[in-house]
């Protein structure tokens, strides 16, 4: 599994708004949105093209363009909140959902619902989860993908913490595809309660406004 901490002023920036508990739902939602798109283009360095050729009003000229259908896979309910981030870059990729609860005494995750095509041989996954945390939630949605075929998985979170790396790292470790995280900061600890500390608070509490 590889790591990448994207290391850019922008990216700084809008992280400590984000983290700033005074920033609204309206502009917490739009700043998401902004350093998603900010993420998602080192975390589709990756993504697999064709050659293609194109002509242009004076010649030839030989190119790339998507291969179809990467899979986009928010993570519900937070993933969401970083979907558009990652369309406005790739708007021909296909979207699956998956639906993970994390039990608050256990922290394990479990599946509540799924909308993924029955088949995902060969084909190439961006899960969207804005904490990693403990990490049981992304390792399980990974082990879920690849269970159908996947063969290719970036993660982008929005924030890690070093205990949901190295739990990540040991869960996903039977998984023999190439597996990357991207993430605008890795984070000092968790807490007792297993939040990212400093973190941000919840994340989908402070796109949506409600209780879980």
């Amino acid at each position: 599994m590889r790591l990448l901490v994207v290391d850019h002023p922008l990216v700084s920036h809008k992280l400590t708004t984000l983290r700033d508990e005074r920033t609204p739902s309206p502009e917490f939602r739009r700043l998401t949105e902004e350093l998603v798109t900010l993420l998602a283009y080192e975390a589709t360095r990756e993504v697999r093209v064709d050659p293609v050729t194109v002509q242009t009003p004076v010649a030839e000229a030989h190119g790339v363009a998507l291969r179809p259908k990467p899979l986009v896979v928010p993570i519900l309910r937070a993933g969401l909140g970083m979907l558009e981030g990652l369309m406005r870059l790739m708007p021909t990729a296909e979207v699956g959902f998956l639906g993970m609860v994390r039990n608050e005494e256990t922290l394990e995750a479990s599946t509540y619902a799924e909308r993924l095509p029955a088949d995902l041989s060969g084909r190439q996954c961006y899960v969207l989860d804005p904490m990693l945390a403990t990490g049981g939630t992304l390792a399980a949605a990974l082990d879920f993908l690849v269970d159908r075929g996947a063969d290719h998985i970036t993660a982008i979170c929005l924030l890690a913490a070093p205990e949901g790396i190295a739990n990540l790292e040991a869960g996903v470790a039977h998984l023999d595809i190439p597996i990357t995280v991207v993430t605008a900061a890795l984070d000092e600890k968790l807490n007792e309660k297993g939040y990212i500390v400093p973190g941000l608070g919840d994340a989908g509490d402070r796109l949506y406004g409600l209780a879980h």
